[in-house]
């Protein structure tokens, strides 16, 4: 048994972060020292480990929780985590397109601005400005 110090230390982390899991109930301290400090198992920082890798793939938390549950339940499908991995995918998907999307516009508002001149007559303002921005409703 680790206090909640020693344990954001070995998982590379903070004991804020630790208590926000906590929160949560991605993590549960196993219990309470006699001086009342929160108590963690050794397994908790594999627990912790596999919250931080999947949140590096792009899970977020609540999905994170779908993959814990999936994992520590008997009788759990693998399909079910292909089906969330597959719907993570799809997410970045559009989120890629999204970004590629946005990129495009600003390079295309860049290009109109030689950077000379009054902010007031900069014509990516002017096109913040209006209505649509190349096309596009905000």
């Amino acid at each position: 048994m680790v206090t909640i110090g020693v344990l954001a230390k070995r998982a590379g982390m903070g004991a804020g972060a630790l208590r926000y899991y906590e929160t949560l109930g991605l993590i549960q301290p196993a219990g309470r020292s006699r001086g009342g400090y929160r108590m963690y198992r050794d397994e908790d920082l594999r627990r912790l480990r596999f919250i931080r890798r999947a949140q590096e793939l792009g899970f977020s938390l609540d999905e994170v929780a779908a993959l814990l549950r999936l994992s520590e339940r008997r009788g759990a499908r693998a399909a079910d985590v292909r089906r969330l991995t597959r719907e993570k995918l799809r997410d970045i998907d559009r989120r890629i397109h999204d970004l590629e999307r946005m990129k495009q516009g600003l390079e295309r508002l860049s290009g109109r601005c030689r950077g000379e001149g009054p902010a007031t007559e900069c014509p990516i303002l002017a096109a913040l400005n209006a209505a649509e921005v190349d096309g596009v409703t905000p």
